[in-house]
């Protein structure tokens, strides 16, 4: 039996542990992980890109555990009452090549974005940052501002979205965490005064939400919204007053923010900061960006961390998803004796019926 961690279930954990909780504990793990960043297969996801948008699957192991997701992207959806983002990924023994756990991955994948970009911000941000700006309220906005709160104290939001529902969805959903909300009037408006600002908008376009006259000294950027090419957040003006730091460079001269930059342009991997094999904050007046684009080790991580959660919480929910055999030669069998124990011994009932 292969553990199974379905949309209820997913809810139920959180739930057992509260959102801040929880995220605080998938933060822990995604920088375990990165703390051993070089033990893992990198790639950059395979990606199907349709007119509509994109559907890719991300793989890595560490050779012992081996994790892949598959997740689409598809900015239209809404419309449609669908979600922009779906997923489901799976986590595997490298020794069977047998699967250990099924999980959705779209409330997980929101889930280990925002513990992701709080990661980063733990060691990009200013050490006193209070304020945070959310440019984009969609379906992610929520989790970044309880990361942010489960990591780093943040308690006050200045937000904008075009869509006034989505501002209205955003703050009433909130309402019972312990935040300060101030609904700005613009962008402009949004990261006036902010520590950190974190964009998570939509649309597949090249847009500039952020332009050059919009920076001030000391502020981190956030940029999780720019993921596949041709499709950024950041002016590339704005881009060249940052010090700007990534997942996994193939992956994000691709599809993040940085493609709008030279393959060489400079980058510091954010893992490198993490084991202190290079600098990250400077200075209280230094600018910083994570261009961030999602990786595999973050699922990977997010899978491990569902895994152990479900086995510490006693949960029993579990597919038939691989067959097990008393002979594991005789897959034919398992079709042979349907409707019957494996292993029963139906030759000569066949037998008589064909008789018959």
């Amino acid at each position: 039996m292969v553990q199974f961690v379905g949309v209820q279930t997913i809810v139920d954990l959180i739930a057992a542990k509260g959102p801040e909780q929880f995220l605080a504990g998938l933060v822990s793990y995604i920088e375990q992980d990165f703390k051993r960043w070089e033990a893992f297969e990198k790639s950059a996801r395979l990606a199907s890109h349709s007119r509509d948008g994109v559907i890719e699957l991300m793989p890595t192991s560490d050779g012992e555990l081996y994790a892949f997701k598959y997740v689409n992207g598809h900015p239209n959806n809404t419309r449609n009452g669908l979600l922009t983002v779906t997923a489901f990924g799976v986590l595997a023994d490298v020794h069977t090549g047998y699967p250990l756990l099924l999980s959705e991955m779209t409330v997980a994948t929101a889930l280990r974005t925002a513990a992701t970009s709080a990661l980063a911000a733990k060691y990009l941000a200013r050490k006193d940052s209070k304020i945070m700006a959310l440019i984009g309220l969609g379906a992610q906005a929520e989790f970044q501002a309880l990361a942010f709160k489960a990591v780093l104290g943040v308690r006050q939001l200045r937000v904008f979205d075009v869509d006034v529902a989505a501002t209205r969805k955003f703050t009433a959903n909130l309402a019972d965490y312990g935040f300060t909300i101030i609904a700005a009037n613009s962008v402009a408006d949004a990261v006036r005064g902010a520590d950190i600002v974190t964009t998570a908008t939509a649309a597949k376009s090249r847009a500039a939400v952020i332009t050059a006259e919009m920076i001030a000294d000391g502020v981190h950027f956030n940029a999780i919204g720019g993921d596949c090419p041709g499709k950024t957040e950041i002016h590339r003006d704005a881009l060249l007053r940052t010090r700007i730091f990534v997942e996994f460079p193939p992956q994000t001269r691709i599809e993040g923010e940085i493609q709008q930059l030279g393959a060489d342009s400079p980058v510091t991997e954010l893992w490198r900061v993490i084991v202190g094999a290079a600098p990250g904050r400077i200075s209280s007046q230094d600018v910083t960006l994570f261009d961030s684009v999602g990786f595999a080790i973050e699922d990977y991580s997010t899978l491990r961390y569902l895994r152990d959660l479900m086995q510490s919480s006693g949960l029993d929910r579990t597919l038939d998803l691989v067959p097990h055999l008393e002979d594991p030669k005789d897959l034919f069998g398992l079709v042979a004796n349907r409707g019957m124990p494996v292993g029963t011994d139906l030759r000569g009932k066949l037998a008589l019926k064909r008789i018959a």
